[in-house]
């Protein structure tokens, strides 16, 4: 089983933790990540992006000139294509673009990334990351001390004051663990997680 060091608010070691292999030593599935990423990606575009075809644009009845004999190409409408003003070829309308993942290439594509986190040195774990109020200073100090810029901050259960104090950081996204993704994940540098949230990751991907 790996072993993470466990630091506290001042980014001194405290502790030693051992991780479960089933989450963090598992198995890294590129394609599932790819898939996990293209997923969430896709089921937030709206879908709603729309054009006229040339059945649609109004006008062009009439043709604008007759078949032969006056020296221009034959041409059946105003609003052709290749007309200015005419219909889009193939034009975009609206859409689904989500699709489904089952709940296990979900897990694995999760698992993946946790265990390429923890093998690259980008998982951190802090014994407790209790704030008395909504402080940004805090929360920056915090990740000073932890030597960290880019991170994604997972606590076990909704905390508002760590949630208002890191939502004004623009390199900061904080996160419970019932609500973490792949995206996320892979966007943010450097995990940093709660001794209590890795329990319950545990808990819930092993």
């Amino acid at each position: 089983m790996a072993n993470v060091s466990v630091f506290n608010m001042e980014g001194k070691e405290v502790d030693k933790l051992e991780l479960n292999d089933a989450v963090f030593a598992a198995p890294i599935n590129e394609h599932l990540v790819h898939m996990a990423v293209v997923q969430q990606l896709a089921n937030k575009r709206q879908g709603t992006q729309s054009a006229k075809t040339r059945s649609e644009v109004s006008g062009g009845g009439k043709k604008p000139w007759r078949q032969k004999g006056t020296g221009h190409a034959r041409q059946g409408s105003t609003r052709a294509p290749q007309w200015t003003g005419g219909g889009v070829v193939f034009a975009p309308k609206p859409r689904d673009y989500s699709f489904k993942m089952n709940k296990k290439e979900k897990n694995a594509a999760i698992k993946s990334v946790l265990t390429s986190k923890v093998n690259d040195s980008k998982f951190i774990v802090l014994d407790n990351l209790t704030l008395e109020g909504i402080k940004t200073k805090e929360v920056v100090a915090v990740l000073k001390n932890l030597n960290v810029e880019k991170a994604l901050i997972v606590t076990a259960e909704k905390d508002e004051n760590v949630l208002l104090s890191a939502r004004n950081i623009p390199t900061v996204r904080t996160a419970m663990t019932n609500t973490i993704n792949v995206y996320d994940l892979l966007k943010y540098d450097t995990v940093v997680v709660t001794k209590d949230a890795v329990a319950k990751i545990e808990e819930v991907y092993a």
